[in-house]
This record gives structure tokens, sequence and C-alpha cells, in this order.
């Protein structure tokens, strides 16, 4: 018979507990930090699944970056949207 295959979301947890011990060895503040990139790449389990990588971490990693990079979009959004000068106004 073939190997049972774990569902992803199980494959993402055993991931995480994986790394706890490198969780416990960086400070409060950069646990939280590390606690969130875990949370982000559990927004895109879906994606993760269809992917059916072999090694997990590799999807896992690009949706955290996927993240990052969303936030930075719209971070460029709003800085852009502040640095522009009133068109009403002239100099």
């Amino acid at each position: 018979m073939g190997r049972t295959v774990l569902p992803y979301s199980q494959v993402w947890e055993a991931e995480r507990q994986r790394w706890q011990k490198f969780r416990r060895a960086l400070r409060r503040e950069d646990q939280a930090h590390l606690d969130r990139l875990f949370e982000s790449a559990r927004l895109h389990l879906q994606a993760g699944v269809y992917a059916s990588n072999p090694c997990p971490l590799e999807s896992m990693l690009l949706s955290m970056l996927l993240e990052h990079q969303k936030d930075l979009s719209a971070l460029k959004k709003r800085l852009q949207s502040v640095e522009e000068p009133d068109s009403g106004i002239k100099t």
C-alpha cells in the first residue's frame, strides 16, 4: 500500500513545532514576530495543498514573503499618498 499523506494543516503544524527550540532561543519581542510569520504562512494553507511541494517549508516561506510583499506594497501606496503635493495649492 502507498504512504498516507498527512493533511497540509498537520504538516504546517509539524513544521512550526520543529522550529520551537529556535523560537525559545529568541528574545521575547522576536518570538512574537516569528509567531506572526508562521500565522501569515497559515493564511495560504490552500496554496500549500495545491502545490504539494515535497519540502513544505518552501511553501511556508514563500507564503510569508507574499504577506510581507502585500504589506510593503500597502505601505508604499500610503506613503505616496502622503508625499504627493496637494494639487489645489500653487507654489
